[in-house]
């Protein structure tokens, strides 16, 4: 048996690239589908080929995490694409995003699109905010399209990585794929739109060197819901609140209602940013209201 990651699905064939860079086009065995396992692109595999054209997978190694959209696994890195404006700058989008990532054990590295076009006035407002954020994560302000040392330093910083490019509608992240991978030619703006209005198609997904990196081909993340996520979870998902909650009196402190809470001491101090708390309130009461699952 081999081991090799899977590069490409489609139409139930697997291209599974080996540790030594060599290429097979596989399929899964019976036996997935009576565990209700798929393989995904991402996942590390056994496989076993006879030729290059005719191999089978036998075996999917534990991943470190998966998603739905696009459907990949063992995801490293996401370059979340927000926009400064057109659409306005979204704390709330921002930070559910972050906290997602994080519950997901990935990397987030954040892109300000169209910071070009703020007034001055503007900028004096949103840098403070890109400053704080920068505290915590990699962050770079750009132009759509980002000039091309803007995405050498962001890549240079990264190596052996899996990478999505992930963020809200508008923002650019199809623009962006398109400059990190020009052969792409992913539609964009309102040809985007029209042809994603009313069509849900499974297309194939695929990991493409770029340099020592592997990036999707696809924008991830359409749906940034966190109900995955329990509110015991959640105030480890903000690093800002992990670096001042060993100072809370009471252990497992949510950082609500409870007294001595070093972190609402930070908040009122202005150490801790106030819509990064009000969107963790916000989050942990959309947790605990959130209808119970019956599965």
């Amino acid at each position: 048996m081999t081991k090799g990651q899977i590069r490409q699905s489609l139409s139930g064939y697997y291209d599974v690239v080996t540790t030594d860079g060599v290429e097979y086009r596989t399929r899964a065995r019976g036996n997935f589908r009576k565990k209700k396992q798929t393989p995904l692109v991402g996942d590390w595999v056994e496989f076993k080929a006879q030729k290059a054209d005719e191999g089978y997978i036998l075996e999917i190694y534990p991943r470190k995490n998966q998603l739905v959209r696009p459907p990949m696994a063992n995801l490293d890195t996401a370059l979340v694409v927000t926009a400064c404006v057109q659409p306005d700058f979204s704390s709330n989008l921002l930070d559910r995003q972050l906290a997602m990532l994080e519950a997901n054990d990935v990397s987030p590295v954040l892109y300000f699109s169209k910071y070009d076009l703020l007034t001055e006035e503007q900028k004096a407002k949103l840098d403070p905010i890109l400053n704080y954020y920068a505290k915590f994560y990699p962050v770079y302000r750009g132009s759509l399209p980002a000039r091309p040392e803007t995405l050498e330093t962001m890549l240079a910083n990264l190596h052996h990585q899996v990478i999505v490019v992930m963020g809200q509608t508008g923002a650019g992240k199809s623009t962006l794929l398109n400059q990190l991978e020009p052969s792409l030619e992913l539609a964009t703006g309102e040809i985007s739109k029209a042809l994603s209005r009313g069509r849900h198609t499974t297309r194939k997904v695929s990991l493409l060197p770029i340099g020592d990196n592997l990036l999707a081909d696809t924008p991830g993340f359409s749906s940034f819901e966190l109900l995955e996520i329990t509110k015991e979870q959640l105030p480890t998902l903000f690093p800002d609140l992990v670096a001042h909650q060993a100072d809370c009196k009471f252990r497992g402190c949510m950082h609500i209602n409870e007294p001595k809470c070093a972190v609402k001491a930070a908040v009122e101090a202005g150490e801790i940013m106030p819509s990064r708390y009000a969107n963790y309130q916000l989050f942990h009461d959309m947790i605990i209201n959130q209808k119970p699952k019956y599965r």
